[in-house]
């Protein structure tokens, strides 16, 4: 699915500009964060390391781009 022209956004997490949809932060249910943020929870909560989420990112990130 391809990014949508939306108001960019900075997250309040990471404090990257961003203009996809944003996530529902899992530590609050009220912030929305940046899409990597939200998938770093997600995984953090399952107990996935930094280097593993930064190599699951990366995959997303190579498919993402490739739609």
């Amino acid at each position: 699915m391809k990014e949508q022209n939306r108001e960019p956004s900075i997250c309040p997490v990471c404090g990257q500009s961003f203009s996809a949809y944003p996530a529902l932060s899992r530590l609050d249910n009220a912030t929305l964060i940046c899409p990597d943020c939200g998938t770093r929870e997600a995984l953090d909560m399952m107990g996935i390391s930094r280097d593993e989420q930064d190599k699951i990112l990366g995959i997303i990130h190579s498919k993402y781009n490739q739609l």
